[in-house]
């Protein structure tokens, strides 16, 4: 999408500013499907920098994902976020989830083509 849709981009608003990790979510981004839970930007950047702080060869990385001054979206009022941070998601390739734990995505808003509320399940069959 060249424009983020207004509605997606309010589901993203109310995430940050409500500070809720229940939403769930599918996207449609080009060359794939995503379903999982949306987290507030802060939320999910404390998330990635503690894995990365777990492993000896990508603890340097852990501080790119400090949050920016002044937090995230919610912190600073009438920012509409333009990414949607996934946790606990999957890329869904046929009938099969990647991974099946789930993961940690960054979406840019502009780059989702179709969506619908929910997680859409999948076999590991």
């Amino acid at each position: 999408m060249s424009h983020p849709d207004d509605l997606l981009a309010g589901i993203a608003a109310m995430v940050e500013s409500e500070g809720t990790s229940q939403m769930s979510l599918t996207v449609v981004v080009p060359g794939a499907v995503i379903t999982g839970r949306l987290a507030p930007e802060a939320l999910w950047r404390e998330r990635v920098a503690e894995v990365l702080r777990d492993s000896v060869q990508l603890r340097p990385f852990s501080g790119v994902f400090a949050p920016p001054d002044g937090g995230g979206p919610a912190a600073r009022p009438g920012t509409r976020p333009t990414h949607l941070h996934f946790h606990v998601a999957r890329i869904l390739q046929g009938s099969f989830g990647i991974p099946d734990t789930g993961g940690m995505y960054r979406v840019a808003l502009e780059d989702v083509s179709a969506w619908t509320v929910g997680d859409i399940g999948y076999s590991d069959q």
